[in-house]
């Protein structure tokens, strides 16, 4: 079953584009494009990057260094309660053997 695809008009640092995009995450996408119009607004606000195309990089860093923290965060998150895990398993298998 193919997903039927449309285009999406989305407004990102007062210019318009048209995305293709699968119906079902049009939503999605136009969430992504407010994140990203807010972050560059938020670059071109602070008066220190100037050019559309810079501020876009910068953006991009920005979104890809929060992306990537988080990442990191919930790996080490799951590798704390696998360790968690198996120590509660081995106090339980010392109880149990007592």
């Amino acid at each position: 079953m193919s997903k039927s695809s449309t285009t999406v008009e989305v407004r990102i640092l007062d210019k318009e584009y048209l995305v293709a995009c699968p119906q079902e995450e049009q939503e999605a996408l136009l969430r992504a494009a407010r994140h990203l119009d807010n972050k560059m607004r938020e670059i071109r606000s602070s008066g220190k990057v100037f050019g559309t195309e810079r501020i876009a990089v910068m953006a991009a860093l920005n979104i890809t260094h929060e992306l990537l923290e988080r990442d990191t965060m919930s790996h080490a998150t799951s590798n704390l309660l696998r360790a968690m895990d198996n120590r509660l398993d081995e106090a339980l298998g010392e109880s149990s053997g007592n």
